[in-house]
């Protein structure tokens, strides 16, 4: 009776095996004739009897898995993240040891899948089909998970599609492999236009250069995504309503990097967000004494010991990121703008005085400040012009306003003259 039993079930075996690899043919041969929806039935039909199947059979199934379901491109999104999965099915198999038959198949299937990828994802992105590009770029990384920038450029254009809740998956994903984006940057001028350009790497650049269209070849580390990357997962807590998130994510990152300038700035942009001005005037005194020429950080606190009307402070950090940046234009109107809002703050005062001679002296003694002062906001912004002559028009339409305000209607008129339609 035993014997029996032991017969009928190696006679059950045997007929799934069998069963297997018809199917398997038959997707084989579908595949052939790009015939792919029947491939995909067939596959169908043999999954269910592949977990007792060895590791061989194993193999050739995912792999036809994966080609019928790729469909030379033609599959679905869904089918897609499938094949990925299945293709990477066959290596795992056959890494255990044993004959590797399909992993050189798939390999070179994987080459043309990431080209595939990355055309339509850079073709999307030029069409502003940004969440069709992040697809393409998520998918690269999948086919290709040592070029971890796909995946930064999947988090980015969702981020651009509005799309937070994929950016945030991907974003965290980046935090989890320790991505930093610091890698080599290869640039050379073009001697036909003078301009230093940018190649996607070494070996082009040297062509380049080789074939004489550019000269004096550089190359610079470019600077870690690592705080963008949880800047990036704070904000999107914060627009998620989750500011414990926000915070708990900053923090985090900085007590493994205490010295990141960067990430200093990232915490004081959202204590900013929160409307924490103090927190973020802080944060930002605490960047400077780690990065002291640093003009933007100057400026920021600037802007925010204007708003709190420390108008001698506040000129002083506007002094000092146009002394860094004597391109700052910014700077010089808020320096500008100091002088003004001081002289305006007399205007309650002068409101106040009644008809007295001591009030009508007061009164002329408090015109003669607010002129002096609206001409000192004046008079920065001609220095200004004097190193940047192409002033934009913010610059002469507050020039404007002071000469219509002290009366001198002349030289309004000039620099009125000066703004741009």
């Amino acid at each position: 009776m035993k014997k029996q039993i032991i017969i009928a079930l190696a006679l059950l075996v045997s007929t799934f095996s069998f069963s297997q690899k018809d199917e398997l043919k038959a997707a084989e041969k579908a595949i052939k004739n790009n015939n792919f929806a029947d491939a995909k039935t067939a596959i169908q039909s043999a999954e269910p009897l592949i977990a007792s199947a060895d590791d061989k059979m194993k193999a050739k199934f995912y792999f036809l898995k994966g080609k019928a379901l790729y469909a030379n491109g033609a599959g679905s999104n869904e089918d897609t993240d499938e094949a990925i999965e299945s293709f990477n099915m066959v290596k795992d198999i056959e890494s255990k040891g044993g004959k590797v038959k399909y992993s050189s198949n798939v390999a070179e299937l994987k080459k043309q899948m990431l080209s595939n990828f990355l055309t339509k994802a850079n073709a999307a992105l030029k069409e502003k089909r940004y969440m069709l590009s992040s697809d393409g770029f998520n998918k690269a990384y999948r086919m290709s998970p040592k070029d971890t920038i796909y995946l930064y450029y999947a988090a980015s254009t969702a981020v651009t599609a509005k799309d937070y809740d994929a950016s945030l998956g991907f974003y965290e994903e980046l935090r989890d492999i320790g991505y930093t984006g610091i890698d080599l940057a290869y640039t050379a001028i073009n001697k036909e236009t003078g301009e230093t350009e940018d190649f996607d790497n070494k070996s082009l650049r040297d062509y380049s250069v080789k074939a004489g269209s550019h000269i004096a070849p550089k190359e610079y580390k470019k600077d870690s995504k690592s705080a963008e990357v949880i800047k990036n997962i704070a904000l999107i807590y914060i627009s998620n309503g989750e500011d414990e998130k926000a915070t708990a994510a900053v923090k985090a990152a900085r007590a493994e990097n205490p010295d990141d300038v960067s990430l200093i700035i990232s915490e004081a942009n959202i204590e900013l967000k929160l409307g924490n001005d103090a927190k973020f005037k802080s944060l930002m005194e605490e960047a400077t004494l780690k990065d002291p020429n640093n003009p933007v950080l100057r400026y920021n606190i600037g802007v925010m010991t204007m708003k709190e009307g420390e108008y001698e402070a506040a000129r002083a950090s506007f002094k000092k990121a146009l002394e860094f940046d004597p391109s700052m234009e910014d700077a010089a109107l808020n320096i500008s703008t100091t002088y003004i809002e001081e002289g305006n703050n007399l205007v309650e005062e002068m409101n106040s005085l009644g008809t007295s001679d001591a009030d009508f002296n007061r009164y002329d003694e408090l015109k003669e400040q607010k002129v002096n002062l609206f001409k000192e906001g004046a008079n920065i912004l001609l220095q200004y012009l004097d190193n940047n002559p192409n002033g934009s028009n913010g610059i002469f339409q507050q020039l404007n306003n002071i000469y219509l305000a002290i009366g001198e209607s002349d030289k309004a008129k000039m620099y009125k003259a000066k703004i741009k339609e």
